[in-house]
């Protein structure tokens, strides 16, 4: 069973553990010529390395990616890409205590469960660590969609911590990259600091929702029914270690709107149709409507925290688990490279998909 994979024609394997020595991913369906170099793809995995700060792991990996085939001269050759990270700053002793006890919030149970063997260190497969491999296969998936489509960008950001959204009054793109939490509001950004520091010191954890958008993307991806972008961009944002929610557009909101309210009404403009709103979230009937693509995703609170809490052994025995190592307050702030590097390997996926079966353009001409 290919259960480790995802995408039709461009497709990415994950491998590897947490505490293995190293993990990485193979890259499928690349187009050749696409300019790629390691210096490239370490730029988005800078932005999601531990240890970058007090409000991550302390965890101390250069999360150095090595580019083992599929690339000659600086350009793909339309042959798998082998993306490999070595995992260096390894503590496996930190969970010797919990090799026979199931951890409150953790995969332990259900992989147990399951397979009938786990491996406890870090989590091993159910590690946050395994995104290491998707951001830099998303750095791919970039490079192809930079050349096939100029003008395409994907922005990640967290819109709240806990209890505490951002004012979209108050968002200024450009103060993403000005603070640790990928938010685009700096009085959000403020509030989380003092909030998290507090969580942290408390041995507490706390979750996120991040929000992902694409502009520059063309109308007619996707397909009707099973071939969705919508339901391919839920797939693969839902596939993030501890992400227990998405959402497209305005989402679970949509439920409290209208027909008039939610109908995002169309007018003709000079390039083409016009949208007064986009509720929809760039996406209708599972097909891109030109529109930027918006979707956002909750991550839940990071389950190896100090606090402890009530678990059972192997045997069935009760036990108080508290959970040592070095690990994240919210893990959703690292997950912000991540969700980008997800929308950017699907987008591309379904713009191959897109050329194969309808070709260049659209079909459909308006005006």
């Amino acid at each position: 069973m290919s259960l480790n994979s995802f995408g039709h024609l461009f497709r990415v394997t994950t491998w590897g553990e947490s505490h293995g020595p190293a993990l990485g991913a193979t890259v499928d369906g690349c187009p050749p010529g696409v300019p790629i170099e390691a210096e490239a793809l370490q730029h988005w995995l800078d932005r999601r390395k531990p240890g970058q700060n007090k409000y991550t792991t302390q965890r101390r990996e250069p999360d150095a990616v090595e580019i083992l085939s599929g690339v000659f001269e600086g350009q793909s050759t339309g042959t798998p890409i082998q993306l490999m990270i070595r995992n260096t700053d390894q503590r496996s002793k930190d969970y010797g205590d919990i090799a026979q006890t199931f951890r409150p919030g953790h995969a332990d149970i259900t992989y147990w469960q399951k397979y009938g063997i786990r491996d406890y260190r870090g989590g091993g497969r159910s590690s946050a660590r395994e995104t290491a491999a998707r951001v830099a296969a998303g750095g791919v998936a970039r490079a192809a969609l930079d050349a096939m489509v100029p003008g395409l960008k994907i922005t990640g950001y967290m819109v709240q911590m806990g209890p505490y959204g951002v004012d979209r009054t108050q968002l200024e793109m450009a103060e993403i990259e000005r603070n640790p939490f990928w938010t685009p509001d700096a009085g959000a950004a403020a509030q989380w600091a003092e909030y998290l520091d507090e969580l942290r010191k408390s041995g507490e954890s706390v979750g996120a929702v991040i929000e992902v958008t694409a502009s520059g993307l063309p109308a007619g991806l996707g397909a009707p029914v099973y071939g969705k972008l919508d339901t391919d961009l839920a797939a693969a944002m839902m596939s993030i270690n501890a992400v227990k929610g998405v959402e497209i557009g305005d989402g679970m909101a949509s439920a409290a709107l209208t027909g008039s309210a939610n109908a995002d009404e169309i007018t003709m403009g000079p390039n083409g149709p016009d949208y007064s709103s986009n509720h929809a979230g760039g996406i209708l009937g599972g097909i891109s409507t030109g529109q930027d693509v918006v979707v956002r995703f909750a991550v839940k609170p990071t389950s190896s925290i100090l606090t402890p809490r009530a678990s059972i052994t192997k045997s069935g025995a009760p036990i108080e688990v508290v959970t040592k190592g070095r690990h994240d307050p919210c893990v959703g702030i690292r997950a912000v490279p991540v969700g980008e590097a997800m929308m950017a390997c699907v987008l591309l996926d379904h713009l191959l998909l897109h050329r194969g079966q309808v070709g260049e353009g659209l079909r459909g001409k308006i005006g």
